[in-house]
């Protein structure tokens, strides 16, 4: 049997200064409680745990700011950590589900939040949160020391 899933609580109030750095903080010290670091020390390994800890770091940005642009903040981010992966949410308390917004010039700010999710997460989704009273959006990556699986992965999807 695996190692037992290991999470991280942070409470937040809503839409404060700094609140996307707080969030970042946080979960880089739980990326460094959790000793995301490569068992053989080559610098393939390395760099490779350094990228997937950066790309963990852009969600949670991504998925902390869409809370504070489009839900009035967020009410918490947990980061749930196992053998095989790393799931992060962020509620907040908008029942108004994650939508993407239509494609226009990619040279202007804003809008890339859920391309970014797509793109990095092995899948990612939201689901209505009645503890909130709003939703929970979450993100999933495999973890960079997971040996790797036999098949495809299921891609970045929204439930």
């Amino acid at each position: 049997m695996g190692e037992p899933e290991q999470t991280r609580r942070l409470v937040l109030g809503g839409p404060v200064p700094g609140v996307v750095t707080r969030c970042r903080d946080f979960t880089r010290r739980a990326l460094t409680e959790w000793r995301w670091l490569p068992s053989d020390g080559s610098p393939a390994a390395v760099e490779a745990v350094e990228e997937a800890a950066e790309d963990v770091l852009l969600m949670v940005s991504e998925l902390v700011t869409n809370a504070c642009m489009h839900a009035g903040g967020p009410g918490a981010l947990v980061l749930r950590h196992t053998a095989d992966g790393l799931r992060m949410e962020v509620s907040d308390g908008s029942p108004e589900h994650p939508r993407r917004r239509s494609p226009g010039n990619p040279s202007v700010p804003g809008g890339h939040g859920l391309i970014v999710l797509e793109r990095l997460s092995r899948e990612w989704g939201w689901e209505r949160n009645e503890a909130v009273g709003g939703k929970t959006v979450w993100a999933e990556v495999a973890s960079p020391l997971a040996p790797p699986t036999d098949g495809p992965s299921s891609g970045g999807t929204a439930s």
